[in-house]
């Protein structure tokens, strides 16, 4: 019997080779809106269904429909307002549904990494040649659409088998959203090539704070500061990373809109503060911090 999944050694976090971030800075900051595309009546899948209502489920699907009609470029704005790029966590059948929204982000310089095709399809039970193929037409799709190459991913509405990690390293992939454990990158064991995983908090998810933990704006807006001062004061020790990950259709409702972007501003006023892309922070862990990180975990397995 598995007792851990096996994704990651352990390396207590007070123990670790210092991470040092560009210019000085003490954290590493990125926003990664998940930008997606739910299917009214997709196929099924033996391990979850796509509704919590019998299909067609309209409430659902038109709810989820506003972030793309109204939220997201209401999110946008705030984000423009602060200097603050994303980088969009994407279901990537949405270059075909709403270019437009492709066109916005590209304009902006942000990133695009991949969520998948839809929200509405899932990886469980896939084998792993249907996973590969997933994983390449991510990668055709937003190198057609974008002009960039794939370098993230976070599996569509977190669904796994045991291989993902695996075959997304294969594919040359740098970097993942789909492990929870950390405040700072790390290596994952994977059989070919290097892969970082990113945190990427589902703390300061806004789906779990407005849609599991029913926290109010204002205290989202607090929730979002409070992280940020913890993590930026240990920071100055060792660079940390803060994600804010972000769905148009809940951050982008209006009356959530003024305390998501005060906390925007006040994490942007600080000196030290990196505002990155998940590709930037993963590659300048890879080029600086990888291999340090490596050898320090098997030195702490080998420790009596």
């Amino acid at each position: 019997m598995k007792r851990d999944p096996g994704y990651y050694d352990f390396l207590p976090y007070q123990d670790r080779p210092p991470i040092r971030w560009p210019n000085g800075a003490q954290l590493a900051f990125w926003v990664a809106p998940n930008i997606e595309f739910y299917e009214l009546d997709p196929p099924a899948n033996p391990k979850r269904t796509a509704w919590p209502r019998p299909v067609p489920d309209v409430q659902a699907y038109s709810y989820r429909d506003y972030g793309n009609r109204v939220g997201f470029w209401r999110m946008m704005e705030a984000m423009d307002r602060c200097g603050v790029r994303g980088s969009v966590s994407l279901n990537v059948a949405l270059c075909e549904h709403h270019p437009e929204i492709i066109a916005a982000c590209v304009e902006r310089g942000w990133e695009f990494y991949s969520h998948g095709t839809y929200n509405t399809r899932y990886v469980f039970d896939m084998t792993p040649d249907q996973e590969r193929e997933l994983i390449r037409d991510s990668i055709d799709t937003i190198k057609k659409h974008t002009g960039q190459k794939l370098d993230g991913w976070l599996s569509p509405a977190l669904s796994y088998t045991d291989q993902t990690l695996n075959l997304v390293a294969e594919a040359g992939l740098t970097y993942v959203c789909d492990l929870f454990h950390d405040d700072q990158p790390g290596p994952v064991k994977v059989p070919h090539g290097r892969l970082v995983s990113m945190p990427y908090s589902l703390e300061m998810n806004d789906a779990i704070a407005f849609s599991v933990n029913w926290v109010t704006p204002h205290r989202y807006g607090e929730m979002i500061k409070r992280q940020f001062d913890r993590l930026y004061a240990e920071g100055e020790q060792s660079g940390t990373v803060m994600c804010i990950p972000l769905h148009p259709y809940l951050i982008g409702q209006p009356y959530r809109m003024k305390a998501f972007e005060e906390a925007l501003a006040y994490i942007t006023g600080h000196d030290k503060v990196w505002l990155a892309t998940g590709r930037e922070i993963a590659q300048h862990f890879l080029e600086n911090n990888y291999s340090a990180f490596e050898q320090a975990s098997v030195a702490v397995g080998e420790a009596p």
